[in-house]
């Protein structure tokens, strides 16, 4: 089955709103994407409105001809919102207003009611639902008891080391880093949860992932949208397709 490709267009917006300007257009990059083989298009409406807006997602899950990924915290305001619009998917992350990015997966615990309750409620309507955490096997079991139908894997900490290792080959990091991706993934496929990861993927990274059992969607914003800056966002889209599909390194 090929791998789901979902592009993370936040940056797009992110270079808008630095202007409060009306360009570039999200709903724009995003029909790019698509015709260059995106199989779906994520978004983060942040707490605190940095980059995506609600008429961005609005436009979004009405225009789109691919599936709609919507970020979220769990919070009532944004939970509305993602039951109003009914996107195909919802990933729930941590989220931190003076962070750069997202910094981490969910903390999990098995008495979080407000978490349980959100996931109920976006299930309910007919959402699929994805929880944003470490990859550790027993956050993977809890990310099953509460409710979720899948996990996107951070990959944050395995990029880094994958940095490093280009500089020091002989350094242990990325094998540690690898190994936890696999544990996780090999537990996700034992307990019937979706394997989804995102987070620092690149290009010329991409290819140690394909490999994880079970994998089936990535997504990917940074790497695209830097590469469509300057060689647009076709030829960004494409070139990602082209190197998930010539599979695992």
């Amino acid at each position: 089955m090929p791998i789901h490709l979902g592009v993370n267009i936040d940056h797009v917006a992110t270079v808008r709103q630095a202007r409060l300007a009306q360009e570039p257009d999200p709903l724009a990059a995003a029909q790019l994407a698509e015709l260059a083989g995106a199989d779906g298009i994520t978004v983060h409406l942040r707490q605190d409105r940095r980059h995506i807006q609600e008429r961005d997602v609005r436009l979004l899950r009405a225009s789109l001809q691919t599936t709609l990924n919507l970020e979220m915290a769990v919070g009532e305001g944004i939970l509305g919102l993602a039951l109003e619009v009914e996107p195909d998917q919802v990933c729930l992350v941590p989220e931190n207003r003076q962070e750069l990015t997202t910094e981490g997966g969910l903390s999990l615990t098995a008495g979080q009611d407000a978490l349980r309750a959100c996931i109920r409620s976006l299930k309910d309507a007919g959402i699929l639902v994805s929880l944003f955490i470490e990859p550790e096997p027993a956050t993977v079991r809890l990310a099953r008891e509460l409710g979720a139908d899948a996990v996107e894997l951070h990959t944050g900490s395995w990029a880094l080391a994958w940095t490093k290792a280009q500089n020091k080959p002989r350094d242990t990091g990325l094998a540690v880093q690898q190994a936890r991706l696999h544990s996780a993934a090999e537990e996700a496929a034992a307990v019937g949860l979706r394997l989804h990861a995102g987070h620092g993927i690149t290009y010329r990274n991409v290819a140690l992932l394909l490999g994880l059992p079970g994998l089936r969607e990535l997504n990917i914003g940074h790497a695209i949208v830097s590469r469509a800056v300057l060689l647009g966002m076709e030829r960004a889209v494409r070139d990602m397709r082209q190197a998930i599909d010539r599979g695992p390194a």
